[in-house]
């Protein structure tokens, strides 16, 4: 189905673009652009239909860092943003045949970079102000989105705005009214295809991970119910089928590996792709989100049928667009999938589609320009420049806007009444925050990664393990004075280069302090001294609300207890996010407020003085 007017400077772009190889470079070589699933055979002359699709946009639209106020980099090179992705998804559309191709996204798409947050909070989407990424993606032309959780971030009232300014379905087929029970999204749309054969009806189906309901649960809770993935497509893949599809591709905003992220705090799993595909007959190829993975191509065989279900998964924030080709042939008045392949395409290979940018650049430049503006001050310096061996109002800070969110957001449940404490570590060394006037630039210096803030029930015992495996970042030291060379980036078993910075964590606790010392003297596992919790030794069995970010909460570190600890609450919301809306809320980030000298280093109980 090769467009004859296909450029080879397209076609070249198209390869250089491939994650991978293989059959995906014999089809923009002019092969067929289809392979057999395992166990099928392909036919002479098939029908292709080509799926493109992206997700975990996450509102990014051009490569560009608002924090850094400079384009995007990372280690690998990659680039960012829909616009990117546009590019990519244009000259696919003209390799294959614009009328033989559908696009579609699987989900979180209006959350997530400072340019969401500005049209959501500073210069709200509205009848006459229209969201970046409705513009951007109707700019591109989708056929549907799905719903992802972080669409239900800023409330159901600006996630319906942006519903209708979209000249294309947003589909959630498992999200139901929670007063009438009826669909509170459109849970499929039937798309018609010309073919030398006759009409081809592709249904596209979307369902989201029912974990919206707790993370977002003062957004959507007496609103919106948010059935199993499984148990919602046993009833809607038939109506589709019934309403006349013969193709049904799904996008899913729900992990291809099973498993949830909340434990048994709801009856239905948060990861459901590959279950869904193993245990619901009639759905042919799944676009997989929510966990941010590369998934070039995937097989999963449904266990009724035998049928092989592809699934493909494009990593995240424009970086990857996935390219699915299936072939068809009719017989007797039926269309059946008799082959399928997906690749990869990869952003950084592509310029910024123009189209894009036209509908987007006055919402970008105002967003730099809002992040560049002074939101408030600081009443002293924040410097992270020796938050490595001494307690540092810097972490502080991020420790205090963690511990007070998660007051929040237990306030009003079962676990209200737990104190609660929360870890942070330096991240970098080279904050250096002035005290004065505070840009969102500043403040969002503070937390540099992306991470999300959950809450997690830990005890005493639980406390003193996590402080013992934190200490395992220094060495040992025997007098009391030392380098910090001398003392930081232990190198242990799990860290034989070195424990980095950024897996040392200082505990904090909000509603009285938590104090201890770090006696270096003595042996790892048995260094925390004096722990104390509000002027008393902290007991064993006592209970506290954990603030975690959710690299630490999944294992990264290796901390104990933390992976396996009841989670409390998981809103996703980045907690560099919340730091920049303490700042605008409050106008003062007032280092007498949080500022606490609850830890110190110590050698033999003397203190340790630690020089640059």
């Amino acid at each position: 189905m090769t467009d004859p007017n296909t450029s080879p400077s397209r076609r070249a772009m198209l390869a250089a673009a491939l994650v991978g190889g293989g059959a995906a470079a014999a089809a923009l070589a002019g092969a067929p652009a289809a392979q057999a699933a395992p166990g099928q055979a392909s036919p002479k002359k098939p029908f292709t239909l080509t799926v493109l699709g992206t997700t975990d946009l996450h509102n990014n639209v051009f490569n560009w860092d608002y924090f850094k106020n400079a384009p995007y980099a990372d280690a690998a090179g990659n680039k960012i943003g829909i616009a990117q992705a546009a590019t990519l998804i244009n000259a696919m559309r003209a390799e294959r045949g614009a009328a033989n191709t559908l696009t579609i996204d699987a989900g979180d798409t209006i959350q997530g970079t400072p340019l969401a947050y500005y049209f959501a909070k500073i210069n709200p989407a509205s009848a006459t102000v229209k969201h970046p990424m409705a513009l951007a993606m109707n700019a591109i032309g989708y056929d549907a989105v799905g719903l992802g959780n972080h669409e239900f971030n800023y409330g159901i009232g600006l996630l319906r705005t942006w519903e209708r300014q979209l000249d294309f379905p947003l589909l959630g087929a498992n999200v139901h009214d929670a007063v009438t029970g009826g669909r509170a999204f459109t849970p499929y749309v039937l798309k018609r295809i010309k073919t030398g054969s006759g009409w081809l009806t592709v249904g596209l189906v979307g369902f989201v991970t029912p974990g919206c309901a707790l993370w977002d649960r003062d957004n959507v809770q007496g609103k919106l119910d948010f059935n199993g993935i499984v148990e919602e497509a046993r009833t809607v893949i038939p109506q589709v089928k019934a309403a006349g599809a013969d193709v049904v591709i799904v996008t899913s905003h729900s992990g291809a590996t099973p498993g949830s992220s909340y434990g048994d705090a709801l009856p239905f799993p948060e990861n459901a792709s590959t279950q869904l595909a193993e245990e619901v007959p009639g759905i042919d190829a799944i676009l997989v989100g929510h966990a941010h993975l590369e998934i070039p191509e995937r097989f999963v065989t449904n266990k009724e049928t035998g049928r092989q279900v592809l699934l493909t998964e494009p990593l995240k924030w424009g970086m990857r667009v996935s390219v699915m080709d299936l072939e068809l042939a009719r017989d007797k008045g039926r269309w059946t999938v008799t082959a399928a392949h997906s690749h990869l395409l990869d952003a950084k290979t592509a310029d910024a589609d123009p189209a894009v940018v036209r509908a987007v650049e006055s919402g970008h430049d105002a967003t730099v320009s809002y992040v560049n503006e002074v939101i408030g001050t600081s009443t002293a310096p924040l410097s992270t420049a020796t938050a490595c061996w001494e307690d540092s109002a810097a972490i502080d800070a991020i420790n205090y806007v963690q511990a007070s969110t998660i007051k929040a957001e237990l306030a009003n449940g079962p676990a209200a009444g737990l104190p609660v404490l929360s870890i942070a570590a330096a991240f970098s060394r080279a904050v250096d925050v002035k005290a004065g006037p505070l840009t969102i630039r500043d403040v969002a210096g503070l937390y540099i990664f992306d991470n999300t803030l959950l809450a997690i029930k830990v005890t005493g015992a639980q406390v003193k393990a996590y402080l013992e495996w934190s200490a395992q970042y220094f060495k040992p030291v025997s007098g009391t004075t030392a380098r910090a060379q001398d003392v930081t980036n232990a190198v242990t078993a799990v860290a034989p280069n070195g424990t980095p910075d950024y897996n040392y964590d200082v505990v904090y606790g909000l509603d009285a302090p938590l104090n201890y010392e770090i006696d270096l003297a003595r042996p790892v596992g048995d260094r925390i001294a004096n722990l104390s919790y509000g002027g008393q030794a902290l007991r064993p069995e006592q209970e506290f609300a954990l603030a975690i970010n959710n690299y630490r909460q999944s294992g990264g570190g290796n901390f104990p207890a933390v992976k396996s600890a009841p989670v409390l609450s998981n809103s996703q919301q980045e907690i560099r996010q919340r730091i920049i809306d303490y700042v605008v809320d409050r106008g003062t980030l007032d280092v007498a407020v949080f500022s606490q000298a609850n830890w110190r280093l110590t050698v033999n109980g003397a203190p340790l003085t630690v020089t640059a």
